[in-house]
């Protein structure tokens, strides 16, 4: 007799199939995006910087956040966030600077170069978003489920983390 439960009941496991097969899709989907915006700054002749650099520009913005912010408000999900921002503070794309009250702390925000770089990922989504309303993809609707559900799992997924500690 095993020592293991079973994945799941029969009952249950038409909903863990199509669970783990979304989360499968959610990796995925991640992937191609920085694929997208590799070759979209592949094709503009920017090779400096990477996709997950110029996600990480997006995301911040027009923002002055400390690099701790960065993952605690969902702008950066990788666990080089240090590297990322040293090469690009090196690289000109943000400035930096000491936080005056806590010394330990910096604060990163976009140079023009940085925002540059930002205008380049608004205008590819911007031209996704068109691309797959125009085409019968997505509606508002239908986007506004996707988005609901996954804030669900997210807000699911946190409580978990929190039962942890």
């Amino acid at each position: 007799m095993s020592m293991h439960k079973p994945l799941a009941t029969s009952s249950r496991s038409g909903f863990l199939i199509g669970y783990l097969e979304s989360l499968s899709l959610v990796e995925r989907l991640h992937r191609l995006l920085l694929d997208v915006i590799k070759d979209e700054f592949e094709r503009l002749g920017i090779l400096d910087i990477n996709a997950v650099q110029a996600l990480l520009l997006f995301n911040i913005g027009e923002n002055e956040v400390t690099a701790g912010e960065l993952k605690t408000r969902g702008y950066y999900q990788g666990s080089n966030v240090s590297y990322n921002l040293k090469k690009l503070v090196e690289m000109g794309y943000m400035h930096h600077q000491r936080c005056e009250i806590d010394r330990r702390s910096v604060r990163v925000r976009l140079t023009e170069k940085g925002r540059n770089v930002r205008e380049i990922v608004g205008g590819l989504f911007a031209r996704h978003a068109e691309g797959l309303e125009k085409n019968g993809v997505l509606n508002l609707d239908s986007l506004d489920r996707i988005s609901h559900s996954l804030k669900r799992i997210e807000r699911y997924w946190s409580d978990q983390i929190r039962y942890i500690y």
